[in-house]
């Protein structure tokens, strides 16, 4: 494994840097509420609603995974939002749907597959907004989820001293069109999806980790890497430690959306329990670094050491 070649891959992969502009949206949106207790830079935004908190989340699909399967578009479109809620240790309660179409083929396409999504995960859509002629494609959705207060798990708290523990379904293969995408949910059954969904609510409500992320687009260690920025924080990770499906190698597994996947950070004396709560509802898990107060993300493996992220001067969102 040579970290040199990686990291250079990994700094130059859209996933991570069509993140780059978040931040600098931030401006333009104070937050004046006091209501609104966590928003930019989480998997969803956390509104205060008495003992729960309502999760409000949105994703937008990318419009190269439109034009390569807009089937596989829509049902990404509710697996990606329920991640977002269970990430923050959340259930998912509806969502709302933004659908622009540039041709009936590609609505049709587009719409079945978010009746699978929604088949798959019991959560509906209520409502949103059709354009049906417009001369691109797009589809957009937001999803609102609850969890109580206690129980959230926010992106912004690693500390120093905290472990970083990976989780993910392995059972699974790449879209053979579409190869950041890994799918381990299409052909499992709902009952299991909502079993490995619940590792982190379940994680939340035992207060067994410090911060969270859903896997997305910038992959495990681009997640992570928004992660630590947030939180103001730095990690090493062991490179070796990082589990593998079958038939992928780690450059290609480093740039996924696993179908099923989370990072987070927890004390070291509950690590092993971590671990044992994503095993027993179908991921796999390791433990496989650590959290650091000098502001890096490094990857280690052997006697190679390779800083890939510094966040004295690179950024991933622009948020910390």
């Amino acid at each position: 494994m040579n970290l040199d070649s990686l990291a250079a891959e990994l700094r130059g992969f859209v996933g991570i840097t069509r993140k780059k502009q978040i931040g600098n949206v931030l401006r333009y949106f104070p937050i004046k509420s006091d209501k609104i207790m966590a928003s930019f830079g989480e998997d969803a935004a956390v509104i205060d609603n008495g003992d729960e908190v309502l999760l409000l989340a949105a994703d937008g699909i990318w419009s190269r995974l439109m034009e390569v399967d807009a089937e596989w578009a829509g049902y990404c479109a509710v697996l990606v939002n329920v991640h977002d809620i269970a990430a923050m240790g959340g259930t998912s309660l509806a969502m709302v749907d933004v659908l622009s179409v540039d041709s009936e083929e590609i609505g049709d396409a587009v719409l079945k597959g978010l009746q699978k999504g929604i088949e798959k995960f019991g959560v509906p859509i209520i409502g949103g907004h059709l354009h049906p002629d417009t001369p691109y494609s797009a589809l957009d959705v937001a999803i609102l989820g609850k969890a109580r207060k206690s129980s959230v798990i926010l992106s912004s708290t690693a500390r120093p001293g905290d472990v970083v523990v990976a989780a993910a379904d392995l059972d699974g293969s790449l879209h053979p069109r579409f190869a950041i995408n890994f799918d381990t949910t299409s052909f499992k059954e709902s009952d299991v999806l909502l079993r490995q969904l619940g590792a982190m609510p379940e994680l939340g409500d035992r207060g067994l980790v410090t911060a969270g992320k859903d896997i997305s687009n910038p992959g495990l260690l681009g997640t992570l890497g928004m992660l630590l920025e947030t939180s103001g924080a730095g990690a090493v990770v062991d490179m070796e430690k990082i589990f593998l499906p079958a038939g992928v190698d780690m450059s290609a597994w480093l740039k996924v959306y696993p179908g099923m996947g989370f990072v987070v950070t927890c004390r070291p004396e509950n690590s092993e329990e971590v671990q044992k709560v994503f095993r027993r509802r179908g991921l796999e898990s390791a433990e496989i670094g650590r959290v650091t107060e000098e502001r890096k993300l490094i990857m280690q493996a052997g006697s190679q050491s390779v800083t890939l992220f510094d966040f004295a001067r690179d950024c991933i969102t622009g948020i910390d």
